[in-house]
């Protein structure tokens, strides 16, 4: 069956809730599946260090309906158990919608939702709330209600007795702790390698579910689903050569989905990890290379004096195809400024600087103005957007560098992106499990580059 952790609003307590149990269950002996609704890096990687296993995110705008369906079936069925944290609010979708939304992915995969709600000086209004919630879609099943930051066994036993007369299952209540609270930062959760003192971090999620939560309850409602086949499973492996790609992994680039590297190694194109931040050369047997998102913002200072990573990158550009995205663009350019406002010098591939800029968030629907690594002209494709950082250059709109034309909900149609006959290099996060096309174009271009 498994189930969906939802809530009223972000910052309700769904992450630490869903790390609790799935601690807890790893601590047991059990072998629990993490899910994630959308396009969150963040999370996911918590998730992964709770679980021991890879996060997989279910995300119905970005990679359609029947992607989540083989995902969760197929990656879930390999589990005993199997967990969905959703995200932002229950019904929050794009723009003022539910497309896409946690309550669009539970009621797809027919699963229950639990609902961890803030109690913070709440009483006898989170009936109301409660209430409003449950009735809101009659399609939606409330399996129960986890409180979050109840101050006192009172007030306890008073939003307890709230919950009794709206006939509502109370699943479990989470004191109210400082001590339990996740660091965040610009873009939300921090990081999991910057989490201090990890395994006690696991013992005490742990510890969190055994002694707040009914997990006689919680059992039945996280039992994994029966069968199904991972999307990637349907795919045949390539045999042929093998040509390696290297990836920017440190802590400056650390956005990817899992799916990616595994529907890689699948297609004969091993990933090699490279770290811009060691300062050292790429590969040399990397054919091309795969830019992510990540935080080049924050080590702006240390990048911009890896003279090895950067001379080595403005080298391989001239020879082999780039992916970047995101963060990873950013080390392209030509400046970079850091959290202060200090510009650093980056690799000076493309021409622009990168400073702090409005927040951009939301999925885009982009148009390629001409063939390239990935997309041809005409075609169409659907990605996510979300940083705070701008780029300042003095590039025409019209110029035939310009890699598509993106549009979102009230953005407008705008151009975005570098293409090149070598890079492509954008703001916009793709994935590329969902569309093998992606992975095959890129197979495609690695092996017609002359320079192996």
């Amino acid at each position: 069956m498994a189930v969906v952790i939802a809530a009223p609003a972000s910052g309700s307590g769904k992450t630490l809730l869903t790390l609790s149990l799935l601690a807890w269950a790893r601590s047991q002996g059990h072998s629990i599946q993490p899910f994630k609704v959308g396009p969150d890096y963040l999370d996911p990687q918590l998730l992964n260090a709770a679980a021991g296993h890879p996060c997989r995110n279910l995300d119905i705008n970005l990679c359609g309906k029947a992607w989540v369906e083989r995902a969760f079936h197929g990656y879930g069925s390999q589990r005993d158990l199997a967990l969905v944290e959703g995200v932002m609010g229950l019904f929050d979708g794009i723009g003022c919608s539910e497309a896409g939304s946690t309550a669009a992915v539970a009621k797809q995969l027919k699963l229950p939702v639990v609902l961890v709600i803030d109690a913070g000086g709440q009483a006898a209004s989170l009936g109301a709330l409660v209430q409003g919630f449950r009735d809101h879609d009659p399609d939606l099943t409330l399996a129960g209600v986890v409180l979050n930051r109840v101050s006192s066994q009172r007030h306890r036993e008073l939003l307890q007795e709230v919950l009794a007369a709206v006939g509502m299952p109370l699943l479990g209540c989470l004191p109210r702790s400082d001590d339990l609270a996740l660091p965040s930062r610009h873009l939300g959760l921090a990081p999991a390698h910057e989490l201090q003192n990890p395994s006690q971090r696991l013992e005490r999620w742990a510890r969190l579910a055994e002694e707040h939560l009914d997990l006689s309850r919680w059992l039945p409602l996280m039992k994994a689903p029966r069968s199904g086949t991972p999307p990637l499973d349907e795919i045949a492996p390539i045999t042929g050569p093998e040509m390696p790609v290297a990836v920017a992994v440190d802590e400056a680039f650390h956005f990817r989905y899992a799916e990616t590297g595994e529907l890689l190694e699948r297609m004969a194109m091993p990933l090699l990890p490279w770290s811009p931040l060691a300062d050292a050369p790429l590969p040399a047997k990397a054919r091309g290379l795969i830019l992510p998102g990540g935080f080049p913002e924050q080590h702006a200072e240390r990048l911009g004096q890896c003279r090895t990573s950067l001379s080595a990158l403005r080298g391989f550009a001239q020879r082999h195809p780039i992916y970047a995205e995101c963060g990873g663009m950013l080390l392209l350019g030509q400046q970079l400024n850091d959290l202060n406002g200090t510009s650093h010098p980056m690799a000076g591939v493309l021409p622009f600087s990168a400073r702090r800029g409005a927040l951009q968030v939301g999925y885009r629907q982009m148009t390629p103005r001409q063939d390239g690594l990935l997309l041809r002209h005409g075609e169409s494709m659907q990605g996510h957007e979300f940083h705070r950082w701008t780029l300042e250059h003095d590039r025409p709109t019209s110029a035939g560098s310009v890699l598509w034309d993106i549009e979102g909900w009230k953005t407008g149609r705008i151009p975005e992106g570098w293409g090149t006959q070598r890079i492509h290099a954008s703001w916009i996060h793709l994935h590329w499990a969902s569309s093998s096309m992606i992975c095959s174009r890129w197979r495609d271009a690695l092996a017609a580059d002359p320079t192996p």
